[in-house]
């Protein structure tokens, strides 16, 4: 198996060749931007703190942090570009000076009345609204019904007027800010507007790094920025790429919010909204569309790094003073993750002075999971770790499958695969991975899904993940975690096979209760030429299995005090009629050779009170129909039974309705794809496998309803929904090899 490798370092060709006009430095807007920060703001300037032990470590002159994370308190960083950028439009629209004091300012606004008005979210709205307090202008803001009520109390604090467009989405709340601002003295701001003023305000940072170096006689080699929306990037080659000893500029993003890397590598801006169905997935970024260019031209290097990378290097920077979190010290992951060849290709040697920007404060966050293992056993383990429990099953309320879709999209990001996001259903989010092809060939998917049943039940500890005598121990291991590793393994094994057609993975969200997870897959369009369902098989391939169609049959009576017989007729007791009649029924149904619907009760309820007779009793029916059966015949069985009860049984009443019901699947044992399978099973095993039907149900009948054939084959296991859960890493190591055994011919055809 070739070597899968993780998201490499991308070196610009282009920002080389840059070279701006005259130093910014020199400019009246740069002088005019500290003065502004300095003076009329009041701001002191944030320490440039010695990495010693880092600089020692790596070889270097000296490794620096500029420590923006006290800029403004609590409020986020973008603050200090954002004040900037609100002066500069009262100045603009009050013809003023940008050497105004701020006392001069403060009485033109009074006398003009002059009030700001924007639709915010995020950390703009926040910055926007601090720095408005700054300049002592009053602010109203509009935000979505969706940011909820604490994002708008934290603007209020900030001294801003809020208002709520409840159950609107943000464009609706830009209108009214529109509409609001129309009035004589009104200013409407928006971020687009604003973006590249909040990229000048930034320049206070790079005068203060020039100022500070300079007592050490120093000059900076190489700058690390993270990306956020770019603009302290455009701001960064604005004042470097100015100078005659321009350092290299290199951004640090997550590798889930890499969205400055992939616009580097495709020469285009990336477009998030083409990787997320109707919700955006987790930690994705958004660049600024000004700031893009100067970004283009003018960055040397981009990287990723993941967040347990970067979590590891957090209590570094707290040793020396720096309180942060992931975001901050990205930067730092980016500056271990590089290599000897990239520190030559950077043109560092033992002389070169590195600073890094950190922009976020301290904050609690949960540890990330590492997603550099690339072994199976690894993989599997660190998914059974994560509870992704259903909330629709059991007592207790289950996470769902957000925690572990985070982990497989940042797990394909780290490596480069292609990845979107899909969420109709808020919190059963479902994550597609694909590694295409040249063209011209077949294209594969393997479906696994992310979510277990209840850990409720289960004896010892659900998500010890323990690997004991060849086995994974934990609820999921077999059902199906193990088999999600090996497709995801197989998917990124794809990358290095110069394959024709597509391999795609998708991770879904609620097999194990209505699967909407296959079907929001599928509503998005996703379609392949087969697929395979790696469910816990034993090992056999499986070609056919049954649907299931169930029923709710209410079977009414007559309410009444229970000491009134003669008013009251029991529901309970004339359900018993037709219980009766579902056991026989199910005596014969419940044979395998009958080639019947499976038939059972799965719930009863009726009654409020045990002194009462019961108006109704409710009887839930499950009911597994075989290939060539519909719903229609199953529930004909049914009526037919109780419509002879209702003749028979004096005060018989019932009534009867479809709750949900899910196609039998079958394919032919002649298949070309299923020889294929046959084919590669046999050669990873060393005997042919068993090649059957089963009694359960699988998110392949959707696919196949869809149009894409294949087969339900996966590892051995025990314990599936029950009390004791394992899996065989044997036989999981025999289905990877299998799968890209497979993938590799299949992708290959025409």
């Amino acid at each position: 198996m070739a070597a899968i490798r993780r998201r490499p370092v991308f070196y610009n060709n282009h920002a080389p060749a840059l070279a701006l006009p005259a130093p910014t430095s020199k400019s009246v807007i740069a002088d005019s931007i500290v003065r502004f920060h300095h003076k009329l703001l009041g701001l002191e300037q944030t320490p440039l703190i010695a990495l010693g032990t880092v600089a020692k470590d790596l070889g270097f002159r000296h490794v620096f942090v500029k420590d923006e994370t006290r800029r403004f308190g609590s409020s986020p960083h973008s603050t200090l570009g954002v004040s900037w950028a609100v002066f500069r439009s009262l100045t603009e629209r009050l013809d003023l000076p940008l050497d105004i004091d701020l006392q001069s300012l403060k009485n033109r606004l009074h006398q003009e009345h002059i009030t700001i008005y924007v639709a915010a979210e995020g950390d703009f709205g926040l910055a926007i609204a601090r720095a408005s307090a700054a300049l002592h202008v009053p602010i109203n803001i509009y935000v979505a019904g969706e940011a909820g009520q604490d994002y708008s109390r934290k603007l209020r604090a900030e001294g801003a007027i809020v208002t709520t467009v409840n159950g609107s989405n943000f464009a609706a709340a830009a209108s009214i800010a529109k509409e609001a601002a129309s009035q004589a003295d009104g200013l409407l701001l928006t971020k687009d507007l604003l973006d590249l003023w909040i990229g000048d305000g930034n320049f206070t940072i790079w005068h203060e790094i020039r100022q500070k170096l300079s007592e050490t006689q120093c000059d900076v080699d190489l700058l690390i920025l993270p990306v956020e929306d770019g603009l302290l990037g455009y701001s960064a080659v604005n004042h470097f790429k100015s100078a005659s000893d321009s350092p290299k500029l290199l951004t640090v993003e997550s590798d889930s919010a890499a969205c400055l890397w992939k616009s580097l590598a495709t020469g285009e801006p990336f477009d998030e909204s083409k990787h997320s169905v109707a919700i955006p997935g987790p930690y994705r970024g958004k660049l600024s569309p000004s700031a893009w260019p100067r970004l283009r031209d003018g960055i040397d290097a981009a990287l990723t790094v993941s967040g347990f990378e970067a979590h590891e290097l957090v209590k570094l920077l707290q040793q020396d003073g720096i309180e942060t979190a992931l975001k901050g010290a990205s930067g730092l992951a980016g500056l271990h993750r590089l290599r000897k060849s990239d520190f030559e290709r950077l043109g560092l040697n033992t002389e070169s002075v590195i600073v890094l920007i950190c922009t976020e404060p301290s904050h609690t966050y949960a540890t990330p999971k590492d997603v550099s293992s690339n072994d199976l056993v690894g993989l599997t383990q660190a998914m059974v770790q994560i509870d992704s429990a259903s909330p629709d099953l059991g007592s207790i309320v289950g996470p769902g499958e957000m925690a572990l879709a985070s982990y497989v999209d940042q797990w394909l990001q780290h490596r480069d695969i292609e990845t979107h996001w899909i969420e109709y259903t808020q919190g059963r989010p479902s994550v597609v991975g694909r590694v295409s092809g040249s063209g011209g060939g077949k294209s594969l998917m393997f479906n696994g899904h992310l979510d277990t049943v209840t850990l409720l039940g289960y004896d010892g500890d659900p998500l010890s993940g323990n690997f004991v005598d060849g086995k994974i121990f934990g609820r999921g291991s077999a059902d199906m975690k193990s088999g999600l590793a090996a497709t995801m393994i197989a998917l990124a094994t794809a990358k290095t096979l110069d394959l024709a057609g597509d391999v795609i993975l998708a991770a879904v969200a609620d097999e194990e209760s209505l699967s909407i997870g296959t079907e929001d897959v599928l509503r998005a369009g996703w379609r392949a030429d087969a697929a395979i369902i790696p469910e816990p098989t034993e090992m056999a391939i499986i070609n056919h299995h049954r649907g299931f169609s169930l029923f709710e049959v209410d079977i009414y009576g007559v309410a009444s005090h229970g000491s009134r017989p003669d008013l009251g007729v029991d529901a309970i007791s004339k359900a018993g009629y037709f219980l009766v009649e579902l056991d026989r029924l199910s005596k014969i149904h419940n044979d395998p050779t009958a080639g019947l619907p499976f038939v059972h009760v799965g719930l009863i309820k009726g009654g409020e009170e045990i002194c009462s007779y019961p108006a109704v009793c409710t009887i839930s029916i499950d009911t597994r129909p075989i290939d060539g059966q519909t719903t229609d015949m199953v529930e004909n069985t049914l009526r037919d039974i109780l419509e002879r009860l209702s003749a028979t049984v004096p005060e018989f009443k019932f009534g009867i309705r479809r709750i949900f019901s899910r196609s039998p699947h079958s394919i032919s044992l002649e298949h070309p794809f299923v020889e294929l399978v046959i084919k590669h099973a046999t050669e990873s095993m060393g005997i042919s496998p068993v090649v059957r039907g089963e009694t359960y149900w699988t998110d392949m009948a959707l696919l196949a309803e869809a149009g894409i054939p294949g087969v339900i084959w996966g590892p051995r296991g025990f314990g599936l929904h029950s009390k004791h859960e394992w899996v065989e890493v044997e036989s999981s190591l025999q289905l990877l090899k299998s799968l890209i055994a497979i993938e590799t011919e299949f992708c290959r055809l025409p």
